[in-house]
C-alpha cells in the first residue's frame, strides 16, 4: 500500500491511496473459505462446494467489501497518525479519480480531496479583558416573579362586565345584508372571543363594557384580518370554508370569564416553596435566591458569547477550503440542494470558526466532562422546566430520576455534553481573563441580548 498526501495551500489536501492485491487478498481468501463451509448448493455436500463456484458467486462482492474496509481504515489511520485536522468527510477528487474495475485484481488507486482546518493560535491570558454582566435582583424583578407565581396559581371566575383580558362566551349567528339572522346561516353555540386579541380596532371597540345578555354585531373577517385560521376556529369551520366569508355576525354574550390571579398569601407561599415558607418576606427572599441562580446562568451565557466575539476578532480572518466545504455541505444536505448551501454557507463557516477556536480553548483549559457533570446539567435543565410551571420545590430524588431517564437517550446526551463543555469552559475562562464587571438590570440585559 502507498499513501501520498499533498496540501499545497495548507487547507486543500489531496490524498492518493494505492491498494495492492496483497493488502486485501488474504482477508478475501479467508472470507471465501468461510462462505464455502456454510454454502448450501444443490448437488454438493456442505463444505464441499468447489471454490471456483464460490469465487464466481461471491468473489467480487467480498473483494469490494475488503477493499473498502482497508481503504477506510488506512485513510483515517493516516489522518490520525499525521495529526491532520480534517473538516467534514473525504470526497473523491472530481478530476483525478479514475474509474476502478474491482472485478480485476489490484492495484487500485483512490484520490480524495481533504478539507484541512487552517492553522492558527487561539489563546487567552490575564492580559485579555472581557465584559461580564451581573444582573441585579431588584424589587421590580422580584415583583414580576411574584405576579408570575400568582398567575400560575390563578383561576377563571365569572364576571359581570368585560375588562382587560377577559374571555367572552356566547352564541354566534350569521346575519344577512339587512342585519337579520340569516336563515340556514352559520350558527355557533358557546363561541369564545377574547377582545384583547382582536386585531381590527373598530371591531375591538364594539366589545367595550360588554355584559352578559348583550348582543354585539361584529365582522369576524374584519376582526381578524388576514387570519382565516382564527376566523375558522371561532366559527368552528375549516379554514377553506371561511375564505370568501364577508358577513356580519351577532354575538350574544352568555358568560364573561375573568382570570383572577391567586392571592399573595401563605397558601401561595407554601404552594411554591413548601410548608416551611410562611411569610411574604421569606417568599420574596426565596424568589431572590432562586432568581439569582438562574440569572447567573444568563450572565455566564452572555460572557461566553462575548468571549466568542472577542476571540473571533483576535484570531482574525481564517482561510477555509470554501469550494470543497460547499461540496461537503451539499453532500450532507442532498435533499435541500445547492440554493440551501449558498444561503447558509457563511453562517456555517462562522460556526466552524468558533468551533475550532473553542476546541483550542477547551484543550488549553484542560476541560473534561465526567458523568457527574452530565447528571448535574440534566438536573438543572429539568429544574428549570419545573420552575416554568411554578414548581420550585421539586425533591432532589425526583430530579435524579428524571435526569437518569433523559440520559438514556443518545440525542439528549450529545446536547448535555455540549452544554457541560460550555459550562466548564466558562468557569475556567472566568478564572483566566480579566473580567470587566458591570451590573445591569434585567431589562438592560435583555436589550443587550436582543442587540438593541
Amino acid at each position: 500500500m502507498n499513501i501520498q498526501f499533498e496540501c499545497a495551500d495548507k487547507v486543500n489536501g489531496l490524498m492518493t491511496i494505492t491498494i495492492e492485491q496483497a493488502d486485501y487478498q488474504e482477508a478475501v481468501d479467508k472470507k471465501l473459505k468461510d462462505y464455502r463451509k456454510k454454502a448450501q448448493v444443490p448437488g454438493f455436500r456442505p463444505g464441499m462446494v468447489p471454490m471456483g463456484l464460490i469465487k464466481k458467486q461471491y468473489g467480487t462482492a467480498v473483494k469490494v467489501d475488503e477493499v473498502n474496509r482497508v481503504l477506510g481504515e488506512k485513510l483515517y489511520e493516516y489522518i490520525r497518525e499525521n495529526k491532520i485536522q480534517m473538516l467534514g468527510e473525504p470526497l473523491p477528487n472530481e478530476e483525478k479519480q479514475k474509474p476502478q474495475d474491482l472485478e480485476k485484481d489490484g492495484p487500485f488507486e483512490f484520490v480524495f480531496d481533504i478539507a484541512v482546518a487552517p492553522e492558527f493560535k487561539a489563546e487567552l491570558t490575564a492580559k485579555d479583558k472581557v465584559n461580564f454582566y451581573t444582573i441585579k435582583v431588584d424589587d421590580k424583578l422580584i415583583d414580576d416573579q411574584v405576579q408570575m407565581y400568582a398567575s400560575q396559581a390563578g383561576e377563571f371566575v365569572e364576571a359581570q362586565e368585560w375588562s382587560g383580558n377577559d374571555t367572552l362566551k356566547g352564541d354566534l349567528r350569521q346575519l344577512d345584508a339587512q342585519g337579520n339572522t340569516l336563515e340556514g346561516g352559520i350558527e355557533v353555540e358557546g363561541g369564545m372571543v377574547m377582545p384583547s386579541y382582536v386585531k381590527g380596532e373598530d371591531e375591538k371597540k364594539k366589545f367595550d363594557g360588554a355584559k352578559p345578555g348583550d348582543i354585539i354585531v361584529f365582522n369576524p373577517k374584519k376582526a381578524y384580518p388576514d387570519n382565516d385560521a382564527e376566523v375558522a376556529a371561532l366559527l368552528k369551520l375549516k379554514k377553506e370554508d371561511v375564505k370568501e366569508l364577508t358577513a356580519d355576525f351577532s354575538f350574544q354574550v352568555t358568560e364573561i370569564r375573568h382570570f383572577q390571579p391567586a392571592a399573595v398569601d401563605e397558601k401561595l407561599f407554601e404552594r411554591v416553596f413548601g410548608e416551611e415558607c410562611k411569610t411574604e418576606a421569606d417568599f420574596r427572599q426565596r424568589i431572590a435566591d432562586s432568581v439569582k441562580g438562574q440569572l447567573a446562568g444568563n450572565s455566564d451565557y452572555k460572557f461566553l458569547q462575548d468571549v466568542r466575539a472577542y476571540m473571533e476578532k483576535k484570531v482574525g480572518e481564517l482561510q477555509f477550503p470554501e469550494a470543497l466545504l460547499k461540496r461537503v455541505m451539499l453532500q450532507n444536505n442532498k435533499d435541500k440542494g445547492a440554493d440551501y448551501v449558498e444561503k447558509n454557507f457563511k453562517a456555517s463557516i462562522d460556526e466552524l470558526k468558533w468551533h475550532l477556536i473553542k476546541e483550542q480553548l477547551v484543550t488549553a483549559a484542560g476541560v473534561k466532562v465526567e458523568d457527574a457533570d452530565l447528571k448535574a446539567i440534566a438536573k438543572d435543565a429539568i429544574r428549570v422546566q419545573f420552575a416554568q410551571y411554578g414548581m420550585s420545590n421539586v425533591p432532589d430524588d425526583v430530579l435524579e430520576n428524571y435526569a437518569e431517564e433523559q440520559l438514556k437517550k443518545r440525542e439528549n446526551v450529545e446536547n448535555f455534553v455540549e452544554r457541560a463543555v460550555d459550562v466548564k469552559l466558562t468557569q475556567a475562562l472566568k478564572g483566566i481573563v480579566k473580567l470587566n464587571e458591570k451590573e445591569v438590570t434585567l431589562d438592560e440585559f435583555n436589550k443587550m441580548m436582543r442587540g438593541e
